[in-house]
């Protein structure tokens, strides 16, 4: 073998030790884009917190994903379009000009099989683990091809715009929020979790995105006490009630003056009972029964908000008024901790008439009163709560009218029937459920 023959020789074992290192970086970029986007930030953030710094690594890399895809994608695209041109040179001097097709089907084999393939595969099945074995040679290649990548970025942004496109602001707490939300829901679809528990996450996660009126209690709801009551009146009252705090108004009119707790109460009587005839005279005559400040709150206040001025100020009731300072309900711990958990009732609480009875044709009899988004929550409706927060009040939205007794509608896949109505509250709709291929 001559000079010529091993130089050629060696020029071609460079070609191939050259191609060979380029696809293996072709499959470290496709295998960390794989890992770093698959990967668990929570499993990560824990390891991180126990001490692993290629966790703390990973992290920190994928806080700008931007970033990250675009120096991976440049990265990947280098190596791929270096590697085919000294594969096409390669055949091209091996073959002659048939060697383009060989470098192509060859190559496409390499490529699609070790650099996508194999190191996706693994990186699908070992996320975190993957993560961390290749966090500090991506930071390094990061590092090296922010310039170019902030450029490449910057034109894009720039066609974007031209095309019409904008970037849509989001708050990384509702990105989250909406990230959490779709992996409930998803691992709810699979069977892999019940669905009471794919509720208490959701309704929690809700709790911003819902006001104080969503869940308020509306005044025509609230039993109330007139301040000119005896203290006899106010006891049978307070007995007969299921309540604990009840509101107190002055007699002519809906402006709350107080707010009396049962057990302040008992602690009246108690007093009361051991008094002479003439002190116990004097104590009923001026009305020292124990009456506390009302706490009022708007009814816009967010849920969450509330939830944490409850907890705050340790209380558990406050009057919800409107941007006038007119009444419209009340709200309490209690209502806040049914948007997660559910319905919460007690040995006095009265029998439910509001919850829906199904009938034995497969519809629905429901109480005009009951709010949409306790509806989707119990049957997997996805009945619309922007425009109303009672299934009587979207029916009236959606008819633009009172509706009266006997009439039907049909609207987002049901068929409404008004059962009864009192005056311009509607008392009871049937609901009938129907196929996917009738229009509303």
């Amino acid at each position: 073998m001559d000079t010529t023959e091993q130089l050629a020789n060696g020029t071609i074992w460079v070609y191939i030790l050259a191609i060979a290192m380029l696809i293996c970086l072709s499959g470290l970029f496709s295998g960390s884009e794989t890992a770093l986007t698959s990967a668990s930030r929570g499993k990560l953030r824990s390891q991180a917190d126990k001490g692993s710094r290629a966790a703390l690594r990973a992290l920190r890399i994928t806080d700008n994903r931007e970033r990250l895809i675009g120096a991976v994608l440049l990265g990947n695209n280098l190596v791929n379009i270096l590697a085919a041109a000294l594969a096409t040179s390669l055949f091209t001097r091996l073959f002659g000009e048939s060697g383009v097709a060989v470098a192509t089907l060859v190559m496409t084999f390499m490529i699609l099989f070790f650099a996508e393939l194999l190191p996706k595969t693994y990186a699908i099945i070992n996320p975190e683990a993957a993560s961390k074995s290749i966090s500090s040679i991506l930071s390094v290649i990061i590092l090296l091809f922010h310039p170019l990548v902030a450029i490449l970025r910057y034109l894009a942004e720039c066609v974007l715009r031209i095309l019409g496109v904008r970037r849509h602001s989001i708050s990384s707490v509702e990105a989250v929020q909406e990230e959490i939300a779709g992996a409930i829901a998803l691992v709810h679809s699979s069977g892999a979790i019940e669905k009471d528990y794919r509720d208490r996450v959701l309704g929690a996660l809700d709790l911003g995105n819902l006001t104080v009126r969503d869940a308020m209690q509306h005044r025509s709801e609230i039993e109330m006490i007139n301040d000119q009551e005896s203290l006899e009146a106010v006891i049978r009252i307070c007995s007969a009630s299921s309540h604990s705090r009840l509101p107190v108004h002055k007699s002519e009119s809906e402006e709350i003056t107080g707010v009396i707790h049962a057990k302040d109460l008992l602690t009246e009587v108690s007093t009361l009972l051991e008094c002479h005839d003439q002190t116990r005279q004097l104590f009923q005559d001026t009305r020292s029964w124990s009456v506390k400040q009302p706490y009022f709150v708007p009814e816009t206040t967010p849920l969450d908000e509330q939830l944490r001025e409850f907890l705050q100020k340790e209380a558990h009731f406050a009057l919800v008024v409107d941007e006038y300072g007119s009444l419209q309900g009340l709200i309490t711990l209690e209502d806040i901790l049914e948007e997660i958990v559910g319905d919460i009732t007690d040995e006095h609480d009265l029998d439910p008439e509001t919850k829906p009875v199904i009938e034995t044709d497969g519809s629905y009899i429901v109480d005009g009163a009951v709010p949409i988004r306790d509806l989707n929550r119990d049957f997997d409706w996805h009945l619309p709560e922007i425009h109303a927060t009672t299934i009587a009040g979207l029916l009236i939205y959606e008819a633009q009218i009172i509706p009266n007794e006997s009439q039907v509608f049909i609207y987002h896949g049901f068929r409404f029937e008004v059962l009864q109505r009192e005056a311009q509250k509607i008392n009871r709709i049937k609901m009938t459920r129907l196929p996917e291929n009738v229009e509303n």
